[in-house]
């Protein structure tokens, strides 16, 4: 029976072997974030920091090596409100993982000396161990590792796996993995990296740094929602930009770690869906609404034919009030035969659903 990838940490090698599994060649990509003194100022997610897309075609299999280090990073969570967000990179989410199918993955965990916590891993493109969480359990100032081998190409989630694991995921640790057909994947104008969280948090009187709910968190009833981290991380800090004409992609993912998303793009109507993130499906074509489900990912598609300002949300729309709204601005002169608004103005929706 095939199985999504396998797992296997350095002492597995000879077994690998016998098995049949070529040795990987040489480390080819270093997705890392050095380690750092001081804490970022911000935790947002570019959106923009996909890594690169390969030339499409068949490739012989390579290996990858990720490092993660987690950190514990006191920053902006809203206007006037600061929070402790647990990260990997000091980012959030943390930075997206692309690989291919029948590449080799070299992980490396290392969490910060001066964390309060343990954290660890576990990777939804890998099978056995937990998807690694059971094997970096890794305490502070210690570092871990595993390898795996993605054998099915998707759009996966990865995430801490340190009970309790949903307060871990809610304060920010957890990201994507993109496992690409053998081929690759056909050229676009723009690839955006987004994912959607839940923060279970209260804002103290006469503080601005807001502390954690454990009420809130398991009786799923959230503070705020966001995109990327914070609130405004995709509408004041990053917005996505294209331009009219160009194909949009989105990787689109949500940590968590309990509610499910109903991702639209207003103004917009999705020309692919992979839907559940599955990257040998067919798509699913002209889709206006996707259910993505926590720990769950998609792959959308879209070419913008009209210039403005076009709203990322859940279409559970009352979420959109504590902070769940990005923004797609796009420049450039219609195509004949497109009209929005003969006022032009085709913006006003926005600023009601604003946090």
């Amino acid at each position: 029976m095939k199985c999504k990838a396998i797992l296997f940490t350095a002492g597995t090698a000879a077994l690998l072997m016998l098995s049949g599994i070529a040795a990987a060649p040489a480390a080819d990509t270093l997705y890392a974030n050095p380690k750092v003194k001081e804490p970022t100022v911000s935790v947002v997610q570019d959106p923009a920091a996909v890594p690169a897309p390969e030339k499409a075609g068949k490739r012989a299999p390579m290996t990858h090596k990720v490092v993660l280090n987690t950190t514990e990073v006191e920053s902006t969570l809203d206007d006037g409100t600061t929070y402790t967000y647990w990260t990997f990179n000091n980012t959030v989410p943390g930075p997206m993982v692309r690989v291919r199918v029948g590449d080799s993955v070299d992980v490396a965990i290392s969490n910060a000396p001066d964390s309060t916590m343990n954290h660890s891993v576990d990777f939804h493109a890998a099978t056995g161990y937990l998807g690694g969480g059971q094997i970096t359990q890794v305490e502070p100032g210690q570092t871990k590792s595993f390898s795996f081998k993605a054998l099915t190409p998707g759009v996966f989630v990865y995430h801490c796996a340190t009970p309790m694991v949903a307060h871990h995921i809610s304060k920010g640790m957890y990201g994507l993995i993109v496992v690409e057909p053998e081929a690759g994947l056909p050229p676009v104008d723009h690839e955006f990296y987004v994912m959607q969280q839940e923060i279970y948090a209260t804002k103290a009187k006469n503080l601005t740094n807001a502390e954690d709910d454990y009420d809130g968190l398991v009786n799923e009833k959230p503070s705020y929602l966001v995109f990327n981290g914070t609130v405004g991380a995709l509408t004041k800090d990053k917005p996505l930009k294209a331009k009219v004409g160009e194909t949009v992609r989105l990787f689109f993912g949500v940590g968590g770690p309990n509610l499910t998303s109903s991702f639209h793009v207003i103004g917009e109507i999705f020309d692919k869906v992979y839907t559940l993130g599955g990257l040998e499906s067919q798509p699913l074509h002209g889709v206006q609404t996707v259910s993505v489900a926590p720990g769950g990912a998609t792959m959308v598609e879209f070419k913008v034919d009209y210039p403005g300002k076009y709203a990322l949300v859940d279409h559970a729309l009352s979420r959109a009030t504590k902070g769940l709204i990005g923004i797609l601005e796009v420049e450039g002169k219609a195509d004949d035969g497109i009209i929005l608004d003969k006022s032009g103005d085709s913006r006003k929706q926005l600023g009601e659903m604003k946090h």
